[in-house]
């Protein structure tokens, strides 16, 4: 977000960095997640600061006691009209200001807080994108051809256990269970919930494949090679970046492979509630847009009707 403020003052950067401190000492947060929360409070607070000396001639310095519910709803105003910004990133912006404020309340700096009463910008749902059948045989020829085990066996969790990014780069060997003719994964997803997710076939002999080639001391599935700790983020969006573009499938996430995973297990009639639960979701809400139909399941849908 481009500011022509000026920097923020020793007064507010010194209340931001102790709510910094207390992410990073008492929250069970990634590191990015804190980083970014850190920074939306920072430019908030740089606006207040800009926006309270205005035409004044001593500057108002930034402290959370200042800040009133008109506040939040101009910075608001001022993201979506002034910055011209995404609804989401707006509406992280505010669960950003709320958090601070929160812990200001905590900490008695403040009586009440002020973000309660104001609203996310409304969000239209984004279309997912539906790997087809073609797509995802291209998506495992470009794995096969750069015959990277690693990238194959990381790529067939998320197509085969619908595992989000979080989930798969953590994973270890803890946390496989693989028998004869059965196997499975104990995956700790959001708010540290646990779930046992079936491994098929598929996954099972990708895995038995893999993990000889792991030296005994590693803990993670899938280990950074720079740290040995688990594999960053940003690196799977890029290994899912890469063979995306060599198998052709544009705008491929890997959010992607957990939505075909979804999709498969209704197309097989697997009931809703087994399928929430082996994709942790908390709502049936959630899994009935991962298994929405695409255009050419309609499509096929209404044929059945005709005459012809």
């Amino acid at each position: 977000m481009p500011r022509k403020f000026h920097p923020l003052s020793e007064t507010g950067k010194a209340s931001v960095a102790l709510y910094e401190n207390y992410l990073r000492t008492e929250v069970d947060m990634q590191p990015a997640t804190i980083r970014n929360y850190v920074a939306d409070v920072v430019l908030f607070a740089a606006w207040c600061e800009a926006t309270w000396s205005d035409g004044v001639e001593t500057a108002v310095l930034f402290e959370p006691e200042q800040v009133v519910t008109p506040t939040i709803v101009q910075y608001r105003t001022y993201l979506q009209t002034g910055l011209k910004l995404k609804p989401a990133t707006i509406n992280r912006a505010l669960i950003s200001i709320r958090g601070y404020l929160d812990w200001a309340l905590d900490i008695h700096l403040i009586q009440r807080n002020p973000a309660k009463p104001v609203k996310p910008i409304p969000q239209t749902q984004q279309p997912v994108h539906h790997l087809t059948d073609k797509e995802e045989a291209a998506l495992i020829r470009a794995v096969d051809a750069v015959n990277s085990l690693r990238d194959r066996t990381l790529i067939v969790l998320m197509l085969h256990a619908g595992l989000r990014v979080g989930e798969v780069r953590t994973l270890t060997r803890d946390q496989i269970e693989l028998g004869k003719n059965t196997g499975g994964l104990q995956i700790i997803g959001k708010r540290n919930k646990h779930r046992f997710v079936p491994l098929n076939a598929t996954a099972r002999a990708v895995l038995r494949e893999y993990l000889p080639t792991l030296p005994e001391y590693m803990i993670y599935l899938f280990p950074s090679e720079k740290t040995e700790g688990a594999l960053g983020e940003r690196m799977v969006q890029l290994i899912i970046k890469k063979y995306a573009a060599i198998a052709n499938i544009k705008d491929l996430t890997p959010h992607d492979l957990r939505h075909r995973f979804g999709y498969r297990l209704a197309e097989a009639n697997v009931p809703i509630h087994r399928i929430a639960q082996m994709m942790g979701h908390d709502s049936y809400n959630t899994t009935m847009i991962y298994v929405k139909g695409t255009d050419a399941d309609l499509q096929k849908a209404v044929e059945q009707l005709a005459y012809e």
